[in-house]
């Protein structure tokens, strides 16, 4: 049965289609689409000048020999008989016609003998020796040229000259300067991509197990083992900050000596070995006493201020050597220099290392003692504590924002940073705990996932082109910058990608690990990282392509690479110099796409 025509859906398609029509003419107009600006003959020249520049990139050159012929001229004509000159027709020379001539006027130059399709200019040349530029020439096929020209307004009763300098190439062909320049710059472009790649790396890899929902679901914690782990974060980090600090001062003493230092380092290495297999031994028939327990726990400590100890005076040494080493070894002195600043990078994150080691130690000890609490204290007294040690836990977090948004916005005052985000918090946590009174186990590992995602998506959000200018005002102009900017938009990048990947790895292993009573820590090394690992180096690999694709655009903003060598050409409007650049770009991200699929072949 035919169904007859609506004339509401007809009018509706009809709408839709006006509608449409609209939305496309108002983009045509916001976007100022002009093909009448397109098909104007200033356009198409413009274009035509460019693209053949862009179709001859500035690689090679030739060694020019100049050669300067000249001939006489008088400005303005003499009264009398202008003196005769001899010419060697077996040799490049000029006529003038006619030989002499009145100021603004124009005569015409014949070359003949010249090198066969050679350039070169014309030059005027008055008694103050001054070269006016008359234009440029071009030899043909058998060495002769006529160019019209203007003689200028320089009358004067002595003779002048005209000069015509030729130039011949000469030997065989070179690189040219830009040529150069591109190629030191489009190294710095792949090292910088690198860097970057394995910075990003090294952060994003424990980054994705706390944005992985699957890991993080099932984390719980009671309110006093969270509360009790907030609080020690802070303890934690001054703990640790305060130790490293008052170590760097000690090591100092040690420095006036460099072999006495290595002789400490390797000693202070066996103390660290001994008391680690003491204090862990791998089996224990019974558990140990309290007393013993405290006792490998106050030596572990101690080893723990030897190794900050060894990792500091360590630091020290090699920036000492990276120095001494640079003069002696000539060319490959950046190798010292690499031994320097890897020794000053280790010193300035030591006492931030330290600090969130120490942080994190002490705050999974005050959660297991909060669990503790939790088991050992009175059923009726639960509320009660949750709500103290809440009400601590949710200042603490509040005044510590506080204090953040302060730095930021130098509020400073005291009631407004301590007192109010303090009482505020307090009543949070008290909320928090009132609410978590009719069950024991609170989500923190959701609350971290989101927290991590949130901070991720924030981050990768912003394009490395905006970070590198926050970059460039702190550490200044160049490949640094851009370093620091691709990592943190890689960290962002490849956290995400990572844990997505732990997101959809197979649940059997997982589980057949947690059966056996494995810990947390045991189960992602036995049954997450073995499922993992071809992704994330194929995710690397793919991520390095990326950073060199982005190098190239950061360097518009001062992030160094052959980005900021293009950027300059551009403006110069060199295209032929830019044109080699992008040649260049081309070529190694084409290389990049070969190499990183066959390391994948080869690897995944």
């Amino acid at each position: 049965m035919n169904k007859k025509p609506s004339i509401f859906k007809s009018l509706r398609l009809g709408l839709i289609v006006l509608f449409c029509l609209i939305v496309y003419a108002y983009g045509f107009q916001v976007t100022q689409v002009s093909f009448k600006e397109i098909s104007s003959q200033r356009r198409q020249e413009s274009l035509t000048r460019v693209l053949r520049a862009l179709a001859r990139p500035d690689l090679i050159e030739y060694k020019q020999e100049e050669t300067i012929i000249k001939t006489s001229i008088y400005v303005p004509c003499p009264e009398s008989e202008i003196p005769s000159i001899e010419i060697d027709k077996s040799k490049p020379y000029l006529v003038l016609t006619p030989a002499c001539s009145e100021p603004r006027k124009q005569i015409q130059i014949e070359g003949y003998n010249f090198t066969p399709k050679s350039d070169g200019s014309l030059y005027f040349i008055p008694p103050s020796e001054v070269n006016l530029n008359l234009g440029t020439f071009t030899a043909d096929e058998k060495g002769y040229f006529s160019v019209m020209v203007k003689v200028p307004p320089r009358p004067d009763t002595a003779v002048q000259y005209i000069h015509a300098v030729s130039l011949q190439r000469t030997g065989s062909p070179i690189l040219t300067q830009t040529a150069k320049d591109t190629w030191g710059k489009i190294v710095e472009t792949v090292f910088l991509a690198l860097l970057a790649t394995t910075l990003g790396v090294i952060f994003s890899v424990p980054i994705s197990f706390f944005a992985a929902r699957n890991l993080m679901k099932e984390v719980t914690s009671t309110i006093s083992a969270l509360s009790l782990s907030i609080l020690g974060w802070p303890v934690g980090i001054a703990i640790g900050v305060i130790v490293t600090r008052w170590v760097n001062n000690q090591s100092d003493i040690l420095l006036n000596n460099s072999w006495l230092a290595l002789l400490l380092i390797i000693v202070l290495c066996a103390v660290i070995w001994f008391i680690v297999r003491w204090a862990l031994p791998q089996e224990e028939t019974q558990r140990p006493k309290f007393t013993l327990r405290v006792v490998r726990l106050i030596t572990l400590g101690i080893s723990g201020i030897m190794a900050i100890m060894i990792a500091i005076v360590a630091a020290k040494l090699t920036m000492k050597a990276g120095v001494s080493i640079i003069s002696p070894l000539g060319v490959f002195g950046f190798l010292g220099t690499f031994l320097s600043n890897m020794g000053e990078i280790i010193k300035t994150i030591m006492p931030l290392a330290v600090g969130i080691a120490v942080g994190a130690l002490v705050s999974n000890m005050f959660g297991k003692a909060g669990k503790l609490l939790y088991l050992r204290i009175n059923p009726s007294l639960h509320l009660i504590a949750n709500f103290i040690l809440g009400g601590l836990a949710g200042a603490t977090v509040f005044i510590t924002i506080s204090f953040l948004i302060n730095w930021f916005y130098q509020i400073n005052d005291p009631f407004k940073i301590y007192t109010i985000p303090g009482l505020i918090g307090a009543l949070c946590g008290v909320a928090l705990a009132m609410w978590s009174r009719k069950q024991d186990a609170i989500p923190t590992g959701m609350a971290i996932y989101y927290i991590t995602r949130t901070l991720l998506n924030a981050t990768r959000a912003i394009e490395a082109l905006i970070w590198v200018i926050i970059f460039v005002v702190w550490v200044g102009i160049g490949p640094f910058a851009g370093v620091m900017a691709l990592s943190l938009h890689t960290v962002a990048a490849l956290a995400k990608l990572y844990s997505e990947q732990v997101e959809s790895i197979l649940p059997g292993p997982l589980e057949a690990v947690r059966s056996t009573g494995a810990t947390r820590l045991q189960m992602i090394i036995y049954s997450v990282i073995p499922q993992i690992i071809p992704p994330y180096i194929s995710f690397t690999m793919y991520r390095w392509d990326i950073n060199v694709r982005m190098s190239t655009i950061i360097g518009f903003a001062g992030g160094g690479g052959i980005g900021f060598l293009l950027y300059q050409n551009i403006n110069l409007m060199n295209y032929r110099a830019a044109s080699a650049q992008m040649l260049a770009i081309a070529i190694v991200v084409a290389l990049m796409d070969y190499l990183s699929s066959y390391m994948r072949e080869k690897v995944v």
